[in-house]
């Protein structure tokens, strides 16, 4: 019997009732390894946290409307004693799409994508002739759940004009031809922790949609004997990550020919402990072994 000693902060949002969280479930194997753990809001200015032992970055899926606070908050844990789990510098590096070209230099095969700094309506039209493609899909580059994320259709371009430039004008973005498998098969998420692949699932769109995740009515199935190319392709995306995580999840389409990387999750990925049992105990045993 371990005496409940070491604390763990699991950082969330304030209201969880608009989204699909399973960091509950390991609440009871890290007590089992005597952490007792709070889920405190990222956002609180109430919070010591030099209190903590360690802070895991979880549910924390509105970081992107206060960019700013969610740095300065990483910061001060940082500075505190606490161990910040994934560490800040991953944070800065995965917080923006642009390490898809960084990736993409180490021979990783990603969607192609085109990043611009500033929206010109004309700029964005002419991709459907680069890419050859009838559909796109526009978002920002630090963007999560798929806020402000469109497709494109180039004979409807015309009416989302000032809905682009409103979005657009005054952040980064990247387009890249929209994968028709997401809707004919789905997105592969394959979840580590530490370097270790724990599951791995296929989320796919409601019938009408793109958008694969539970809160925009997608739906997860669990593959339980992946196949062998899309394992090796995981472990080659975490191969070129530059930083050590505790939890990474790599998502993943088919393309025509081969796997192409849609994102690295490294900041506040769901890591769907709900679709494999053993997920929540191995995750736990990780944590407690890098901690230690």
């Amino acid at each position: 019997m371990f005496d409940l000693k070491s604390k763990c902060a699991l950082l969330t949002i304030r209201d969880l009732s608009n989204f699909q969280s399973y960091d509950n479930l390991i609440v009871k194997p890290l007590g089992g390894l005597g952490w007792e753990c709070e889920f405190v809001p990222w956002d609180s200015t109430l919070v010591d946290w030099d209190d903590f032992d360690a802070v895991i970055i979880r549910s924390t899926w509105d970081y992107q409307q206060k960019e700013n606070l969610f740095f300065k908050t990483l910061q001060a844990i940082e500075a505190s004693s606490a161990t910040l789990y994934n560490s800040l510098d991953t944070v800065k590096w995965n917080i923006n799409k642009r390490y898809l070209l960084e990736l993409e230099k180490e021979n990783i095969s990603i969607i192609p994508t085109r990043l611009y700094d500033s929206f010109d309506f004309e700029i964005v039209s002419q991709l459907f002739s680069f890419f050859n493609e009838n559909k796109l899909v526009i978002k920002p580059c630090v963007s999560a759940n798929a806020d402000d994320t469109y497709i494109l259709e180039h004979s409807k371009m015309e009416n989302l004009r000032s809905v682009l430039e409103g979005t657009f004008s005054r952040k980064d973005f990247l387009v890249q031809p929209f994968i028709k498998s997401i809707k004919s098969e789905g997105e592969y998420s394959l979840i580590y922790f530490g370097n270790r692949l724990s599951h791995v699932l296929l989320k796919t769109p409601k019938n009408g949609d793109f958008r694969v995740q539970e809160e925009h009515g997608g739906t997860l199935k669990a593959i339980n004997k992946p196949e062998s190319s899309l394992i090796d392709f995981g472990n080659k995306v975490m191969g070129t990550i530059p930083y050590q995580c505790l939890y990474s999840r790599v998502d993943v389409v088919r393309g025509s020919d081969n796997y192409l990387l849609m994102e690295v999750e490294l900041i506040e990925p769901s890591l769907y402990f709900n679709m494999d049992p053993k997920s929540p105990q191995m995750f736990s045993e990780v944590f407690n072994k890098w901690h230690g």
